[in-house]
């Protein structure tokens, strides 16, 4: 599930992304210890919306050109 707080994402890079999850990760880190945990689940759903959005971008480098190759309509 997406944060719905984290607005359009898609012009950023892989090492953008990478570098926001390792921030994020810090944060959920202090977060634990301060024992909130409402703010760890925010921090973890960013979390998981930056990595998606990173999965999906290394997915689509790997391919080539986005989805070409992934949908046969012959």
């Amino acid at each position: 599930m997406d944060h719905p707080l984290i607005g359009n994402i898609d012009s950023f890079t892989t090492e953008e992304l990478s570098s926001k999850v390792t921030e994020l990760n810090k944060k959920l880190t202090i977060a634990y210890r301060m024992g909130n945990n409402q703010l760890c689940n925010q921090l973890r759903m960013a979390i998981e919306t930056y990595q998606n959005k990173y999965q999906e971008k290394i997915k689509s480098s790997q391919s080539g050109t986005g989805y070409d190759g992934m949908i046969d309509i012959t």
